[in-house]
């Protein structure tokens, strides 16, 4: 299915003048009998999956950094044991020292001066001395900074596990909302007969075509000549081979994706790894003026970077929509547009 709707794809994207007003390229569907009824179900669905949208993203940050967290912290475990080893080798050495002055024991240097025999010897076991006494102030310096570096990794430690923890929770907080509202959305769907789900669909549609029409209408498609990078083209052809795969939330594949899961992990095959969110893609990466827009390139939608989709010509996207949708191609204004960004700026 994802070969078929690829090739289908690929030939609107080609034929020479056209521009992506859907993927078939159908007329305007009719809105003669359009159900007041359903526009605001459709309206209320809308608002549910925009709002479990954003909860994935809040989930995925939250996995983000959860994902940091724990490498932080396995780190800092390891310098731990590390540090640990390396005062107990201190500590032999300074018992060494400890043990070896106590057979020598413990005599002053004036009263070694006087007890011998041979001044010369004694001042060449004097000069010993010294360097031994240097030797054992620079061991017992090394202890305590090592001892040092070992209640700072404790405590650096603890601060993550404090984070880690509230992380947990953040993340517990969005999988419920996501949950929630998928829920809510699909029990409002359930409702519905065959038919009014057709219709439904059909209103999508329509609704997406007129706000792509009114986008192409605007002739923006004319400044927009921009031709895929390398790693642009590598993208592009990761994302398109997953046409016809499931939109599940919080998914990076290969078996289903959500919206920035797809992006991320497109650019990731790409060789060109970029944060894991919309939002973080909205505030990490190059803006793009929509006239310079190559393919490859990604669109943020809606004024909370709450959507994302790969710009691959000709007006058009390829993204993951929402549960219930696969990923598929879709005209590139069929929803608001917050700006692009550029990967490989």
């Amino acid at each position: 299915m994802a070969a078929v709707a690829l090739v289908s794809a690929l030939t609107v994207l080609t034929a020479p003048g056209a521009a992506y007003a859907s993927p078939a390229r159908p007329a305007p569907p009719s809105t003669s009998d359009r159900s007041t009824d359903l526009e605001q179900v459709r309206a209320e669905l809308d608002g549910l999956y925009h709002d479990a949208a954003v909860a994935t993203e809040a989930y995925n940050a939250a996995e983000e950094k959860a994902e940091k967290q724990s490498g932080q912290i396995v780190q800092l475990a390891k310098d731990i044991v590390a540090g640990q080893k390396k005062l107990d080798r201190l500590k032999s050495r300074a018992g060494a020292a400890a043990r070896q002055q106590y057979r020598d024991g413990g005599m002053p240097p004036e009263a070694q001066l006087m007890l011998s025999d041979d001044p010369s010897r004694f001042l060449d076991g004097a000069d010993r001395m010294r360097q031994g006494q240097h030797a054992t102030k620079g061991l017992l310096g090394e202890m305590a900074r090592t001892q040092e570096d070992l209640q700072t990794y404790a405590q650096d430690a603890t601060r993550n596990w404090k984070k880690l923890e509230a992380g947990r929770k953040e993340k517990a907080r969005a999988q419920k909302k996501v949950k929630s509202k998928i829920a809510a959305a699909e029990k409002l769907e359930s409702q519905l007969e065959k038919k009014e789900r057709e219709r439904l669909k059909e209103l999508e549609q329509q609704a997406e075509y007129k706000q792509q029409t009114a986008w192409l209408s605007s002739g923006v498609l004319k400044d927009i000549k921009g031709s895929a990078s390398a790693r642009g083209k590598k993208a592009v052809a990761f994302a398109t081979g997953q046409l016809g795969k499931p939109y599940v939330w919080g998914a990076e594949g290969p078996g289903s994706y959500d919206c920035s899961g797809l992006t991320s992990q497109a650019w990731s095959a790409a060789g060109r790894p970029i944060p894991r969110t919309s939002q973080e893609q909205w505030k990490q990466l190059k803006h793009i003026d929509i006239k310079d827009m190559r393919p490859g390139d990604l669109i943020i939608y809606h004024d909370d970077a709450s959507h994302v989709g790969m710009y691959i010509g000709d007006g058009a996207i390829v993204h993951a929509p929402r549960p219930g949708r696969n990923v598929t191609i879709a005209g590139a204004g069929s929803m608001a547009i917050l700006g692009v960004v550029r990967p490989d700026a």
